[in-house]
């Protein structure tokens, strides 16, 4: 049954919501040779789908769930509560098709999965401006507003920003409540660190982190290819993704990556 259960499911529901669980738990991702972050997005995705169509049963077509979870259930790890003290949890949250609503459900469904009640740090970075226009204070506020909220309700611990120059991250941090902590900087678009945001975050005592992520992690067009290769003749061109979140767990005293896995969600545009 498997892939018609899982397209007939996917045709009725809403929101797919995916979970990849620890990929060190995957023995074939740990084979491979480091890939580029989008590959590796697009491998990830696509694995958890063709494991999870294939575990669909045969008795779904009286099924209809608005919100499909889509999970390798033997990749999901839970955070020991009595080892949460020695760990730090962090994530980026890239938002994709959706605004700044997400932000919350995102950092709950990281929650829920990891089995914590707060993430040490978030860094968001916010959908690509259109071509010709530049990034601004007032299209990240909505967005770190949103950040706040959850730092306020003890849902997130530190929050940081992503691709940010001197300039606006002068503006974000004098107008934020709730000071940016860190700024990541993709190695890509300069090999050594501008003196000014240098300056600036040592005064400010901002971390300056580096990345290599490419503008867009996930595009629609990119997830509706990996939904059609994975779930053959499904309507792959209903599905927008909405948000990608890639979370890391680390031993504090050895900095050692104890799990890492991404959890996105997508919504179906029936026309």
């Amino acid at each position: 049954m498997g892939t018609d259960g899982a397209r007939a499911l996917l045709e009725r529901a809403g929101i797919l919501t995916l979970q990849t669980g620890n990929l060190l738990n995957w023995g074939c991702l740990r084979k491979k040779c480091p890939a580029t972050p989008g590959e590796e997005v697009r491998d990830c995705i696509q694995k958890t789908l063709t494991e999870w169509s294939s575990k669909v049963g045969q008795n779904v077509n009286q099924e209809i769930l608005e919100v499909l979870d889509c999970t390798v259930a033997q990749a999901i790890e839970k955070i020991n509560p009595e080892e949460r003290d020695e760990l730090k949890v962090s994530a980026k949250l890239f938002i994709v098709g959706s605004n700044s609503s997400s932000i919350r459900d995102a950092v709950d469904l990281a929650c829920s999965a990891l089995g914590v009640a707060q993430l040490d740090s978030v860094i968001v970075a916010p959908p690509p401006v259109e071509d010709g226009t530049s990034l601004s204070l007032e299209y990240l506020q909505p967005y770190w507003q949103e950040l706040e909220n959850l730092v306020q309700s003890k849902k997130i611990g530190a929050i940081g920003t992503s691709d940010l120059d001197k300039a606006l991250l002068e503006q974000l941090y004098l107008w934020a409540q709730v000071k940016p902590s860190s700024n990541q900087v993709n190695l890509a678009s300069c090999c050594v660190m501008p003196p000014d945001l240098t300056a600036f975050a040592k005064q400010f005592d901002i971390q300056l982190l580096t990345h290599n992520d490419p503008k867009e992690l996930l595009c629609e067009a990119s997830f509706q290819e990996v939904l059609q290769e994975s779930i053959q003749n499904t309507k792959a061109h209903e599905w927008i993704p909405l948000w990608l979140l890639r979370y890391s767990v680390i031993v504090k005293s050895r900095g050692i990556i104890k799990s890492k896995g991404y959890i996105m969600q997508a919504k179906r545009n029936a026309s």
